[in-house]
């Protein structure tokens, strides 16, 4: 018995929706090398838990009329039982809301202030005046200030992969209500970082990372390290800091103190200690996570961990993201696929079997093609493994009393054949390289099923009972094997044929068993074929559920009465006759009486001026307009206003209310310049 410990990781789903099939990648992935090392008689523990803190979980809690911990336990549940469907085994399965959380990242926080880690420091940042809170980066959208790219995230362009504060984003808005936001100041704490940059550095030097990450993760180092924001500001669910009133840790701190406190929990439950796991170097730790979080785990994780007395991780295994037929997860298109939605078509096991012939223990994204699913799930497992199992089994129970005899001498040299791989799949599971596992089991199982096919037992039998009872019986001890070898991946397909084949529960040891001499039932129906009409219906169903969501969010933003019937069709030569120019906001006031209308005075060039009134107050103060750039209909006819004559039209765009966006020239335009 191996006496190793390893403590394993995936990274927490965020309590803010379903899992899905691009989610099930990471924890397939682990469940998997989990099985493995438990197969092998390691004491091996898998942790995990929600991700329940942060502004997104308060407002879908709203959303959903619930109080917050309702809503995170709703779907804690559902959680617990879609990982079910795919065979997803943690040891503990917890809750970053907790008590143990609460005290680990209370610990953390201290030890950082006793170091002298922390920094107090006034920020100006993005608050949301129609929300009446501080945004998170996620809630902020805006064009990227290194590429230019529209609609991104307020801490990452998705385009471009640059990092940024939310503040040099233009255009920026909030994603919750889609008003600008505007800055306003208050006191946050900041963990000094650049602390622990020689410690960082000798560990990532260490090879705890793929070599590419620890190559991306030095361009950081070059920058140099900068403090990071480890406070937010109420409204806000999470926990408090010490010794305030209106802090709470970032989500980001407490969420990986989630692996800690599922560890403490399940140590007080099943009476382990609980140093021995996060304190000791006798037992590994090893995460799992995709490649959006490195900067996460691989540099404020371990600082943490270094300022705070535990051990930090062993190996953080990153794996690529998953696209669906060649191209991103789609809910347009049906590819956005729920975890209980293709549990509900198609056979989760067949799922697990086909990742685990993408992955390769690389940072690559994988697809998941369904042409090719159908295909290959079909093929390898429906033809192959399973029909090995059951024809020679049935055969076995239906003319020879379902007795094995003793293989043939002559057939050891095959069995051997089967045998000798065990070893280098076991290897390649740890590795995490299970695409050539698969290829090799898939090897092995043409070869088995030529031997069946060269043995003719249908055919033997009739002339020679004995001889065909080895036969059949050398052929079930190869299926045996290979189910051993399948097992990590399908653990389902397993446990049926360990039942009737009375094995018990195989693991690694039972290499050298033997089916000889025994009793066994008939195998049931081990898999049944994967129709492309599955996948259409889980496809279809898809869609629907996504047309729903969108129109739920449709109807919270605008109602059907405020929609207003289309005007009068117009030519494109009257659409030609437009001058949009580029116009210098000189001057910008309010107008007395007016509840919708700013007085502008805008120069467009050459030294002509407008005087235009625009109908843009309930989103812009006249403050922020003066000295900017705006784009305006300049040949538009005079209009005789009760507050005076305008001379133009500023274009803008929105439902209205702050809602209203004025167009912005590109950057380097000069007033006069026309729009075409």
């Amino acid at each position: 018995m191996n006496k190793k410990k390893i403590l394993v990781t995936s990274a927490l789903p965020y309590a803010n929706g379903p899992l899905h099939l691009g989610h099930l990648v990471e924890y397939i992935q682990t469940d998997i090398w989990v099985r493995n090392h438990k197969m092998n008689g390691v004491d091996c523990r898998y942790m995990c838990a929600d991700d329940t803190h942060g502004t997104p979980v308060m407002i879908g809690a709203r959303k959903a009329k619930m109080t917050n911990e309702e809503y995170i336990s709703k779907i804690h549940e559902e959680r617990i039982e879609d990982f079910g469907k795919f065979l997803v085994e943690f040891d503990n399965y917890y809750t970053t809301h907790s008590e143990e959380n609460r005290n680990i990242c209370e610990h953390i926080f201290n030890s950082m202030v006793q170091g002298g880690h922390i920094e107090e420091k006034e920020i100006s940042q993005m608050y949301c005046e129609k929300d009446k809170m501080f945004l998170p980066d996620r809630f902020i959208k805006g064009t990227c200030p290194k590429c230019g790219a529209e609609d991104q995230y307020g801490d990452s362009c998705e385009k471009c992969g640059a990092t940024y504060d939310p503040a040099e984003l233009s255009d920026s808005y909030c994603t919750v209500c889609h008003s600008k936001p505007i800055m306003k100041n208050s006191k946050h704490y900041f963990f000094k970082l650049g602390n622990f940059s020689k410690e960082l550095q000798e560990w990532l030097g260490g090879g705890h990372v793929q070599e590419e990450i620890h190559k991306k993760l030095n361009e950081w180092f070059k920058e140099g390290l900068k403090n990071w924001d480890i406070s937010r500001d109420e409204p806000y669910f999470g926990f408090k800091i010490p010794g305030t009133d209106d802090k709470y840790f970032y989500v980001w701190l407490d969420a990986p103190v989630g692996y800690i406190a599922s560890t403490k929990n399940w140590c007080d439950k099943n009476s382990s200690d609980f140093e021995s796991w996060w304190k000791s170097p006798d037992t590994e730790i090893c995460h799992f996570i995709g490649k959006d979080i490195i900067y996460f785990h691989c540099l404020f994780w371990p600082a943490m961990l270094m300022s705070s007395g535990f051990r930090t991780p062993d190996k953080v295994f990153v794996h690529g993201f998953l696209t669906i037929n060649g191209e991103k997860m789609s809910k347009s298109r049906g590819t956005f696929i729920k975890a209980s939605t293709f549990a509900k078509y198609i056979n989760p096991e067949f799922l697990r079997y086909y990742y685990a012939c993408k992955l390769s223990g690389g940072i690559i994204d994988i697809d998941l093609n369904f042409d090719d699913f159908v295909l290959k799930v079909n093929s390898d497992i429906v033809g192959k493994i399973a029909n090995l199992g059951v024809r020679t089994s049935s055969i076995l129970s239906r003319s020879l009393e379902g007795k094995t005899g003793k293989i043939l001498e002559e057939d050891l040299p095959f069995i051997d054949e089967i045998k000798n791989s065990a070893e280098t799949i076991k290897q390649l599971y740890e590795k995490l390289d299970y695409a050539r596992a698969m290829r090799e089991i898939c090897r092995l199982s043409d070869v088995a099923n030529k031997f069946v096919e060269d043995s003719e037992p249908w055919s033997l039998v009739k002339t020679d009972p004995e001889k065909t009872r080895s036969k059949l019986t050398a052929s079930l001890e190869a299926f045996r094997l290979l189910v051993l070898y399948l097992k990590p991946v399908m653990p389902k397909f397993a446990s049926k044929t360990e039942e009737s084949l009375k094995t018990g529960n195989m693991d690694w040891s039972h290499i050298n068993s033997t089916l000889e001499n025994r009793q066994i039932e008939k195998l049931p129906h081990l898999a049944t074929r994967t129709e492309k009409e599955s996948i259409d219906k889980m496809t279809e169903e898809t869609k629907k559920e996504n047309e729903v969501e969108v129109k739920e969010k449709t109807e919270e933003k605008v109602e059907i009465s405020e929609i207003e019937p289309l005007a009068p069709e117009c030519t494109i030569d009257d659409f030609a006759k437009i001058d949009l120019r580029v116009g210098y906001v000189k001057k910008a006031e309010h107008v007395e009486g007016a509840k919708k209308l700013l007085h502008l005075i805008v120069d467009i060039g050459g030294g002509i001026e407008k005087n235009i009134f625009a109908g843009i107050k309930s989103a812009y103060e006249p403050e922020k307009l003066e000295g900017t750039q705006v784009v305006i209909v300049a040949n538009l006819q005079p209009r005789k206003m009760k507050f005076g004559m305008s001379e133009g039209m500023v274009i803008a765009a929105g439902p209205g209310g702050s809602d209203i966006f004025v167009l912005r020239p590109d950057a380097g335009a000069k007033p006069g310049d026309r729009i075409h």
